[in-house]
């Protein structure tokens, strides 16, 4: 493996340098010594390879866009990676179709007249492409009515489109952008009672930072308080949403009059930190944004054409409205080449097992989403999540410990277009919902593939894939049982960007309280000893909670994740702390590790 090679080399340098006793002390590891628990720690503090890890998912093989070749490459390579570290069953296991994959082969926009201005910005995803790099007039189209757009009839052919309404306005900063959470913000949670409303970044909604910490000033109508925020500066926003995104009156009016590509500016954020997501598909006629069921989505098969979509910095997009507003002639220089990639419309998760002994029929499972945005490099959301996960199984595997029950871990796709990938899986392997107790929806079963199989398109089109699972709330909706549905214990997410843990999200399941209070009694002096009634959500635990399996996610510190990182350019290695990463996962490790070895399953709350 890459990262391995260098290690390697670094290790030949130091080694170079010493004398020949210290070198044969460098590579030869002491006994292990203690239980179970401190040779986790001793391992993962100590020995960690975690960031390496993070490290190749990252900047290696980069952004992983769901479908997108980036993302088959970080399929392949984990499941490599877990087979090398010695676990079984490491397969790539096919959901879908999901739709077509997408990539950038070349961005650059700037103004050209009435003088060069470079511009900060990136293309939304599933976006067309220029057949040619062109050179064209900016048009502001300062519109609030249909009324309004009558004045631009006849003016956007071959133009580029400022579609994204008036400037939004960017205050200071008068707080600190990366905190960690106090005793009062613990403290706060762990009174909290049971909550089903799911906040985002690991908050509850309306969660109080502490002193000096509230809320984030708004910035502007409609905008959240930072790059992953929402109304409050703490919830996650619905991917590819918010005021960032060309109305569907503007694009299908940009569209009809043959604009050569429409511009917005990012819906958070400032200082050069903005949110791109997914490119809009304005809604078929006579419908609005909102009101329509069952949409087209941009990466599927039969989506409509649409203009090629760019967001900018909010800064950037502000100065050229406001040029444009004093009467300035705008020229703007754009090459976007992308490519999308329908050669195998499959999408994948990553699957590998510990096994268990004398209850290896029962499973524990810990999960992360490998998908991520495309603008950064999925570091913080969610690279660290995936690499936290992947060496608590180093971890447990290095130290060769016998489990009793097996220890599975899944490395999700799809998440941020709505846990599709995980989704899926319970629906598999699990349990789904019915809107009839007598007729059950067809779900064909999950197809393991080896990595040619994976490779070959009429075999992968041939996995198979489920029905989503239908959640009305008819009095005739049904919890279908699949037969592995009594045999997991539990599940275990990690998605809240960077920081290090501080606790469990309990998600209603009092019966759970006892035994992670012990369990989490060993790292108080890592500063995890919080539990919370309260629930959160957005991310793949809930596609197990929905279904009554205990499932939770872990309260970290949000570091700067809601007003930087979060789905933003920012999203990058350089942004995620070592040291937390290796705490989260000698955490996540024993955690399993305890949950494996329990004399009976975790308790579950009741849902059908």
């Amino acid at each position: 493996m890459q990262h391995r090679l260098v290690h390697s080399l670094l290790a030949g340098l130091t080694l170079a340098v010493l004398p020949a006793a210290a070198q044969t002390n460098s590579v030869e590891k002491p006994a292990r010594t203690g239980t179970a628990l401190e040779q986790i720690r001793d391992e993962g503090l100590n020995h960690s390879e975690v960031m390496a890890t993070l490290a190749h998912l990252t900047e290696t093989i980069g952004p992983r866009l769901t479908g997108s070749p980036g993302l088959k490459r970080a399929n392949d390579w984990t499941r490599e990676q877990l087979e090398d570290w010695g676990l079984t069953n490491a397969h790539l296991e096919a959901w879908g179709p999901f739709g077509r994959g997408w990539s950038v082969k070349r961005f650059s926009a700037q103004i050209v007249e009435p003088r060069q201005i470079s511009l900060i910005g990136y293309p939304a995803a599933w976006s067309p492409g220029l057949d040619y790099p062109v050179v064209a007039d900016v048009v502001y189209l300062d519109s609030r009515t249909n009324n309004d757009l009558e004045q631009y009839k006849g003016k956007l052919k071959g133009a580029i489109v400022l579609a994204g309404g008036a400037p939004r306005e960017t205050p200071p900063w008068f707080e600190p952008l990366s905190i960690r959470l106090s005793e009062t913000n613990l403290l706060t949670l762990a009174n909290a009672g049971e909550s089903r409303g799911f906040g985002g970044g690991g908050l509850p909604i309306g969660f109080n930072r502490g002193p000096g910490m509230g809320p984030r000033p708004q910035r502007g109508p409609g905008a959240g308080a930072g790059p992953g925020g929402g109304t409050n500066g703490t919830r996650r926003p619905i991917p590819g949403g918010g005021r960032g995104r060309p109305g569907g009156r503007l694009l299908s009016f940009a569209a009809s009059e043959g604009a050569a590509a429409v511009i917005t500016p990012s819906s958070t954020g400032d200082g050069g930190s903005f949110v791109v997501a997914q490119a809009t598909v304005p809604p078929r006629e006579g419908q609005t944004f909102g009101s329509f069921t069952n949409p087209v989505r941009v990466w599927s098969t039969n989506a409509p054409a649409i203009p090629p979509q760019i967001t900018l910095a909010v800064e950037d997009y502000n100065h050229l409205v406001r040029m444009a507003g004093e009467g300035q002639k705008l020229k703007m220089m754009l090459d976007l080449q992308v490519q999308f990639h329908g050669e195998d419309l499959m999408a994948y998760n990553t699957v590998a097992e510990l096994p268990g002994t004398d209850k290896k029929d029962e499973i524990v499972m810990l999960g992360a989403h490998l998908d991520s945005w495309h603008a950064g490099t999925g570091a913080t959301d969610n690279g660290v999540g995936a690499a936290v996960t992947m060496e608590a199984m180093r971890i447990l595997k290095a130290l060769n410990l016998k489990p009793r029950r097996t220890i599975r871990l899944a490395l999700w796709s799809g998440e941020e277009q709505g846990l599709l990938g995980s989704r899926a899986y319970v629906a598999s392997h699990f349990g789904y919902y019915t809107n009839s107790p007598v007729e059950t929806p067809k779900v064909l079963p999950p197809k393991v593939l080896s990595p040619k199989d994976a490779a070959d398109k009429t075999v992968a089109d041939k996995a198979g894939g489920v029905e989503e699972p239908r959640t009305n709330s008819s009095s005739s909706r049904h919890l279908v049982k699949l037969a592995e549905y009594e045999k997991l214990s539990a599940y275990f997410n990690l998605d809240n960007g960077a920081g290090r843990v501080r606790g469990v999200y309990l998600q209603g399941n009092e019966g759970v309280r006892s035994l992670f209070r012990r369990w989490l009694e060993p790292f108080r002096d890592l500063d995890a000893d919080t539990l919370t009634a309260s629930s959160t959500g957005s991310t793949d635990h809930i596609s197990f909670d929905s279904i009554g399996i205990p499932a939770f996610q872990f309260i970290q510190d949000p570091l700067d994740y809601s007003v930087r990182t979060h789905h933003t350019n920012q999203d990058l290695l350089d942004r995620v702390p070592p040291e937390d990463a290796r705490q989260a996962s000698v955490i996540l490790a024993a955690f399993a590790w305890d949950a494996a070895n329990a004399d009976a399953r975790l308790p579950r709350r009741t849902v059908d």
